[in-house]
């Protein structure tokens, strides 16, 4: 860091002393000091425009830009995930709550959404109070399948493009957290109530995040990829009745 900027300051003082040398050559050529002087003055007042063009305006444009190519990567990883499991798990896990009824009448996303709907629906996803007894949940099927999906976790876990994504992160990390509590125990059958209700707070925090994320994948959907989002609406677990076939 220290030699990085040592090389900014010579190459600083370099760009003046050349600038000053240019300007003796043009003095010694012309003998006209009042010119230079009115052209150095000009460029000294363009320049702080100069600087609102290039360094302002320009770049945060093509910061902005680079920032929407990143994230269109990101939302690509984020349908890997609801492929591979993030889909499964919305669907499965809802079966077994109490309040499926008032999740799935608050989250049954439909073609005439507007972005006033998504919005609330995000609203009521992000207080969303998830009711399960784990004793209706099939704990050692659900572990069968985190595992299985282990090494794919890990796989989104090391993309660099996830470090623009907090909440994205915070997902898998939701995911990661309910594989390991269920790795770790040797039996799942008869496990003490306290137990079985810390794993159901591991699964609501899951249910949470998983929502969430789902409501703004789909969002992304409906304004970039309709054909996308047609197959969404046709197979999504919060409406009475899915089927992927176009009636």
């Amino acid at each position: 860091m220290k030699k990085r900027f040592s090389f900014v300051v010579y190459l600083a003082i370099g760009f003046v002393a050349l600038s000053g040398i240019l300007y003796l050559v043009h003095y010694l050529i012309f003998r006209d000091v009042r010119h230079i002087f009115i052209y150095m003055v000009g460029d000294l007042a363009f320049l702080p425009l100069q600087v609102l063009l290039v360094v302002v305006i320009i770049e945060r444009l093509l910061a902005r830009r680079e920032m929407q190519a990143k994230l269109e990567k990101l939302n690509m990883v984020v349908g890997a995930f609801f492929s591979e499991l993030g889909n499964y798990l919305l669907q499965d896990l809802i079966k077994h709550f109490d309040n499926r009824l008032e999740i799935s009448r608050h989250l049954n996303v439909a073609e005439s959404w507007t972005k006033k709907d998504f919005q609330e629906a995000v609203k009521f996803a992000h207080h969303l109070k998830v009711e399960v007894d784990c004793r209706k949940i099939d704990l050692g099927r659900l572990k069968a399948f985190l595992e299985e999906k282990r090494e794919f976790l890990l796989t989104l876990l090391e993309n660099p493009s996830l470090l623009e994504h907090d909440r994205f992160t915070d997902l898998l990390w939701a995911v990661t957290h309910l594989d390991e509590e269920l790795a770790v125990r040797p039996t799942l059958i008869d496990l003490p109530d306290k137990d079985l209700e810390h794993i159901a707070g591991d699964i609501r925090r899951l249910y949470d995040h998983l929502a969430s994320e789902w409501l703004d994948y789909v969002q992304h959907l409906k304004s970039r990829y309709p054909f996308l989002f047609s197959l969404v609406l046709r197979t999504h677990p919060f409406q009475e009745q899915q089927s992927p076939i176009v009636t």
